[in-house]
């Protein structure tokens, strides 16, 4: 009982991110609102992985969910005139490089949907998706990220 609130109030909170996100007028705030959901979607799947949660598919699956609909739309969070403001740690080569971002997004995309159609059934699935799905975030933030201290 108590497990299926915290999944219930996990989502509520990642669907009234992403809505917050899609009813703003600020770029800026939505793509952050959209990787702090991202962040704590990778870190449930981090902490089942660590052994600092314990493994539930249902969370693990909605977790993926979460990252894939971020994916979806994120790279049309990034116009011209989002370059600078609101404390953005979006790099100038997004905008340099903008097919290599569509690129990188669309392979966040891509891993997901994958985890999606083959959902985690067991702890060695998550940390194989967990892999896959980290790997995309690194090559994007390694390349578009400009890390503020």
């Amino acid at each position: 009982m108590i497990r299926n609130l915290t999944l219930l109030a996990t989502a509520g909170i990642l669907a009234g991110g992403i809505a917050a996100a899609a009813a703003s007028d600020d770029p800026i705030a939505d793509r952050q609102m959209m990787m702090k959901n991202t962040g704590a979607a990778i870190g449930t799947l981090a902490k089942m992985a660590k052994g600092e949660m314990e493994f539930d598919a249902t969370a693990a699956n909605l977790a993926v969910r979460t990252m894939n609909n971020a994916a979806i739309g994120f790279v049309h969070l990034f116009p011209e005139d989002s370059m600078e403001g609101g404390d953005t740690e979006a790099g100038p080569k997004i905008w340099e490089d903008m097919a290599g971002f569509v690129e990188k997004a669309r392979a966040m995309e891509t891993v997901t949907a994958d985890a999606i159609a083959f959902p985690a059934e067991s702890l060695d699935d998550v940390k194989e998706q967990l892999g896959k799905i980290g790997g995309t975030c690194k090559a994007c933030h390694d390349d578009y990220r400009v890390k503020k201290s």
